[in-house]
């Protein structure tokens, strides 16, 4: 059985054709009652990108996602403020730690989400547990959004095409950056089962994934240790002239094949981010594998969008004819209100990683233009060695 990661989400599809056995019972912190049941299709879209094996003869259509042998723990949480979105997800974290996950996917926003909240004390409640928090860093080209906000979580931007920083990505306290432009995905709610879309969320379902590949091919190593193979594994290919900790890319691009392979000492127990309590307002990476160090959260700034979800809205038809997916953009809507917060901190003993890792992979990057592929792959094009899951 593959590693769990648990998508903290509008719940996940068990009978969409991509993810079909990958997903667990999981539950609902909602009204409906089903979390298989995804009437807005976010949560499906990020389980697509994470564990998406395709469909048809070998995989031939359909999306695949990074690791294709991960579980899926699907937990439901309402996407309605009003109706305390906190409550819902902040319950789903501690349930996703209950139910074994070792990695939570949190791609939604929450302003309340603070330092010293309750959300933030389920955060640390997974910390606890060994269990890699990733979540996105918001849409609103603000400062990255609570909970990514939060000490010791994972903060993930998004990159376009050209592997250059998202112009709607929140930047700040950055870990790790991934595709997110125009990225292809299951959803239920569309006719053919499938759209296109821009953001964070993506990014971070990506970066999801590649912790769960290491999760399964390094199962000795702490959640700090595996963060620790992601941030030095990482790099600013295509973006000369940075420095890490970013505040557009953190510590560089994530590599799923590298982070795989590269030879990278185990580090500390805690590795390189700054664990919270429940006093603490800051998220920071460490000044080195065995020193934790902190930086003020500044206070978010409020955007008019409205909902937690983090994708893009733009327009979207897929249409599968023969094995291919052919992709236009799809209405999405624009991602949470973004309160942004958090400086990078700096001396932090992680240099940038020299630009090679993608060169070990033909056509790294984005895939073929549509029509041209037998299916739709992620944007990191081939899969990374040694998935293991």
């Amino acid at each position: 059985m593959g590693v769990t990661v648990a998508v903290v989400d509008t719940g996940v599809d068990a009978s969409h054709p991509d993810l079909a056995g990958q997903v667990l019972a999981g539950k609902d912190f909602t009204s409906t009652g089903d979390p298989h049941k995804d009437t807005v299709g976010h949560g499906t879209s990020m389980a697509s990108l994470i564990a998406g094996h395709g469909h048809g003869g070998n995989g031939s259509a359909g999306v695949m996602g990074l690791a294709p042998k991960a579980k899926i723990l699907p937990v439901k949480v309402d996407i309605n403020r009003d109706k305390g979105v906190t409550a819902s997800w902040t319950a789903g974290v501690r349930y996703a730690v209950d139910q074994g996950a070792s990695v939570i996917n949190l791609s939604l926003d929450d302003t309340s989400a603070y330092p010293g909240s309750k959300a933030a004390k389920a955060i640390e409640y997974a910390q606890s547990h060994d269990v890699v928090v990733v979540a996105a860093a918001g849409n609103d080209a603000g400062k990255v959004n609570y909970p990514a906000a939060l000490p010791g979580v994972v903060a993930v931007s998004a990159v376009d095409k050209a592997l250059i920083p998202w112009s709607k990505s929140n930047t700040g306290n950055v870990i790790v950056a991934a595709p997110g432009v125009e990225v292809a995905q299951a959803d239920p709610t569309t006719a053919s089962g499938y759209a296109v879309a821009d953001g964070t969320s993506g990014s971070t379902a990506y970066v999801s994934a590649i912790v769960a590949l290491l999760r399964s091919k390094y199962p000795d190593l702490t959640a700090g240790q595996i963060v620790n193979r992601l941030v030095k594994s990482a790099s600013f290919l295509n973006n000369k002239g940075r420095t890490a900790p970013d505040e557009e890319l953190g510590y560089g691009i994530a590599r799923p094949g590298t982070a795989l392979t590269m030879d990278i000492p185990k580090g500390s127990k805690e590795g390189p981010l700054a664990k919270g309590s429940s006093s603490t307002s800051t998220n920071s990476a460490a000044g080195s594998d065995d020193n934790d160090s902190t930086s003020q959260a500044k206070k978010k700034k409020k955007s008019s969008s409205g909902g937690i979800l983090l994708i893009a809205g733009i327009a979207a038809a897929v249409l599968v004819v023969g094995g291919i997916l052919f992709v236009v953009l799809r209405s999405r809507r624009n991602g949470g209100p973004g309160s942004g917060g958090g400086t990078s901190s700096q001396g932090t003993g992680y240099p940038p990683q020299p630009p090679t890792g993608y060169q070990q992979y033909p056509n790294q990057g984005y895939p073929t233009p549509p029509g041209q592929a037998p299916q739709h792959p992620n944007p990191y094009a081939q899969q990374p060695p040694n998935q293991g899951q």
